[in-house]
């Protein structure tokens, strides 16, 4: 590999690292005024509600791509928010949406959606955006290591 090659390859990083940092930092802003959510409280709260309101504790971990130790010490501040609850299952834990949780994630969808289109796709066109998931999309799956 050349140091020109080498050079592009950082720039683009460093480019789609920058890019993701501004859109991520005004959407979770937004949120945060909106809704009163953490960005943690928000992953938690959005990946639970995704999968139908229940999931295995490590199964979000994964999701999120956090540490054990990470998800459960926010799980207890959300458990005493009333946002989710925990019950201990064969072979692990289960955590489920309680009613003041999906009511919160609920009220949160519409400044969400808002917010996304303000920071991101507004700033796309139609094509781009398409483009963008593919792209995305490409990255996230199991052949991206190729």
């Amino acid at each position: 590999m050349s140091t020109e090659d080498s050079s592009e390859a950082t720039e683009l990083w460093l480019l789609w690292k920058r890019a993701h940092e501004t859109v991520r930092s005004a959407v979770v802003a937004d949120m945060t005024a909106a809704s009163g959510l953490s960005e943690a409280e928000l992953s938690v709260l959005v990946c639970l509600y995704e999968s139908g309101g229940v999931l295995r504790q490590n199964a979000i971990a994964a999701d999120l791509g956090w540490d054990r130790t990470r998800l459960s010490h926010q799980l207890t501040r959300m458990e005493k928010r009333d946002y989710v609850t925990r019950d201990k299952v064969a072979n692990g834990v289960e955590v489920a949406l309680r009613p003041e949780g999906r009511r919160t994630i609920e009220a949160a969808g519409p400044s969400l959606d808002a917010s996304t289109r303000r920071h991101l796709l507004d700033r796309l066109g139609p094509d781009d955006a398409a483009a963008l998931k593919a792209i995305v999309e490409r990255l996230l799956s199991s052949d991206s290591s190729r």
